[in-house]
Formats: structure tokens, C-alpha cells, sequence
């Protein structure tokens, strides 16, 4: 049996969907069945349970975006921090292996070849980066799960939410059996408030950007595969291969969707964050040769795009209703 926390999430409800297609025997377990932040209460659940293997796709990424977690800083180490810890002790009394969804935005920037040296470009929005993207792709390189984390508590500055992922990840990494599992940017087909195609869509200005992205089916079902071939433990990037920039994506969405509406995007880093955004943003590519050496495969990610797009299901009008209050 597997026990999945967080399961009504965005991220959890992709695992349950994924682990009910697998015709896994799995319990989906929410805060309000029983709170698995309290030690005691998860540690006597477990025994008693002794699940297989732990999924914990709970934590707290603020709404409408991570903005929110600037002020409900409590909420937000309690979930991204202090949570993970407390799933680590219980693992390890009880022998118990466990994956952990953390985030690859606690990187900024790429890897960049100059002179056949390799260093970090921090600002992805550059003319020489963006020229670098467009006619000479192959000297720019996605971070390793080896690299330290750039845009954490420890290498300032962040938004508060990248910083806890990072903490967690200080904490737990190299102990017990455990997986970390670091997405990129989550989209899919659903037109939904966490979907990053959603967001774009109602943005009344659009930041653009260059990311790596993670489909959500593609990245559960890449977790669980780590798992049921029994790759070795540790960190790994699990994004769709390549990096996306985001008027890439607006052009991709007027093609398929048809859609005639303007978008507008935001002049600059500085009009973004004067008048958009508080807590800075992580703009990363992640390098995901270590995945894909396991031999568990992610599409490449224009073709995850480009699939979502063309399946694409409108929202329901209560999941509008939502939306429009997150743009």
C-alpha cells in the first residue's frame, strides 16, 4: 500500500489519478482525515498502516501565486520545511521509503559555455542569453542535481517560498530512502488556477520568461516509474526536456486555441517587479541527464505543450470563477 499526503492538492491529485490508472492500492490521505504535520499522530498512523512507500505532495505554495507566501510566512515553512522533516523521522523509525515533491525554482538562471568555461547566468532575459537560446542552444546548460542551490535563504535573493524548498532540502537530502523529485514550472491539459497555460491566459500583463516546465502527468508518472524500477535514492530533476521561453508558449496558445485576444507583457524586470510581483521570481532550466539515464522517459517539452494545447479542456464555470480571482 502506498500513502499518499496531500492528496487533494494540485500535484496530489495528479498522483491519485496516476495511481488509480496503475491500479495501485493506495490511501489518499488529507489534513482533514488526520493532521500528518503532528509527529505522533503520523508516526502511530504509519505503524499501524506500514505503508510500502510515501508520497508527500503536501506543502504550501500561496495563492493566487507565491506572492502569498511572503505574508503567510508561519504556513509557508510549516508546510515546506518543517513538514518534510517530520515525514523524515517517522520514515526512518519505520524503515519506511518515501518521495518528496520538492521545486527546481530554488535556481535561478543556466549554465552558461563561454570560451569552453562553464558559469552561471543569473538573468535569462539578456539579448546575448536569449541569442545564445535561439541560434546556439547546445552552450547552454541546465543545473545538475550536484549544483547548490542559487536562489535560496543561503544565496539571497528569493522569494520566502523558494527558500523553505531549499531548507527542506538541506534537511532531508542523504537521509533514509528517500526521493526528491524537483518539477519545473506544472502545466497539462486542464484549465485550472495552478496550471501555468491557465495563468498565462489571464494575466493582464505576462512576464516573459525562459523556464523549464513539467507536465504534470509526465512528471507523476516519471516519479512512480523512479520508484517501481527501484532507481537509487536521491535527488533528481524531473522536468520535460528543454527550456521554454514564454512568448514561445503565447504564440503556441494563439496557433492551436485560435485565440485573437492581445497580450500584453510587462516592459522589463523592473516594471514586472515595481508594479507585478513581490517576491522575486526563479527563472531556471534544469538539466535532467540523471533521469533520463535510469531509463525513465519525459517528453520533450515544446511536444508536451504543444499536446496539452491541442487537448486542451476549458474551464468549468466554478474553476473560471477561480481563475479570473488568480490573475
Amino acid at each position: 500500500m502506498i500513502l499518499l499526503l496531500g492528496a487533494s492538492g494540485y500535484v496530489g491529485q495528479a498522483f491519485a489519478h496516476e495511481l488509480r490508472r496503475r491500479r495501485c492500492c493506495f490511501v489518499p490521505l488529507t489534513r482533514k482525515a488526520i493532521d500528518y504535520t503532528q509527529f505522533d499522530l503520523l508516526f502511530d498512523y504509519v505503524r499501524k498502516m506500514r505503508p510500502a512507500f510515501i508520497i508527500n505532495a503536501a506543502g504550501y505554495t500561496g495563492k493566487p501565486n507565491v506572492d502569498a507566501c511572503e505574508l503567510a510566512r508561519e504556513e509557508t515553512l510549516s508546510g515546506n520545511t518543517l513538514l518534510p522533516q517530520t515525514i523524515t523521522r517517522v520514515c526512518l523509525m519505520t524503515n519506511t521509503p518515501w518521495g518528496h515533491v520538492s521545486s527546481g525554482g530554488i535556481y535561478n538562471g543556466a549554465k552558461v559555455l563561454v570560451n569552453g568555461e562553464s558559469r552561471i547566468e543569473q538573468d535569462l532575459n539578456r539579448p546575448e542569453i536569449r541569442y545564445l537560446l535561439a541560434e546556439d542552444p547546445e552552450r547552454v546548460h541546465g543545473f545538475t542535481e550536484l549544483d547548490d542551490p542559487n536562489f535560496s535563504f543561503l544565496q539571497p535573493p528569493c522569494s520566502f517560498y523558494s527558500g523553505t524548498k531549499a531548507l527542506a532540502e538541506d534537511a532531508i537530502r542523504g537521509v533514509g530512502h528517500c526521493y526528491i523529485w524537483r518539477p519545473g514550472l506544472p502545466f497539462n491539459e486542464h484549465d485550472e488556477p495552478r496550471n501555468t497555460l491557465s495563468k498565462i491566459q489571464r494575466y493582464p500583463r505576462v512576464y516573459d520568461s525562459v523556464n523549464s516546465m513539467s507536465h504534470l502527468g509526465d512528471f507523476v508518472r516519471a516519479c512512480l516509474d523512479l520508484w517501481e524500477q527501484q532507481a537509487p535514492f536521491g535527488i533528481y530533476n524531473v522536468s520535460n526536456p528543454g527550456a521554454v521561453i514564454t512568448r514561445q508558449m503565447v504564440a503556441m496558445m494563439r496557433r492551436i486555441l485560435k485565440l485573437d485576444r492581445p497580450f500584453e507583457f510587462w516592459k522589463d524586470d523592473d516594471e514586472f517587479y515595481r508594479f507585478g510581483a513581490k517576491a522575486p521570481r526563479s527563472n531556471c532550466i534544469l538539466d535532467v541527464s540523471k533521469l533520463l539515464a535510469t531509463g525513465v522517459r519525459m517528453r520533450p517539452v515544446e511536444e508536451a505543450l504543444q499536446d496539452s494545447l491541442r487537448r486542451w479542456r476549458a474551464a468549468t464555470p466554478t474553476v473560471e470563477s477561480e481563475l479570473v480571482r488568480s490573475a
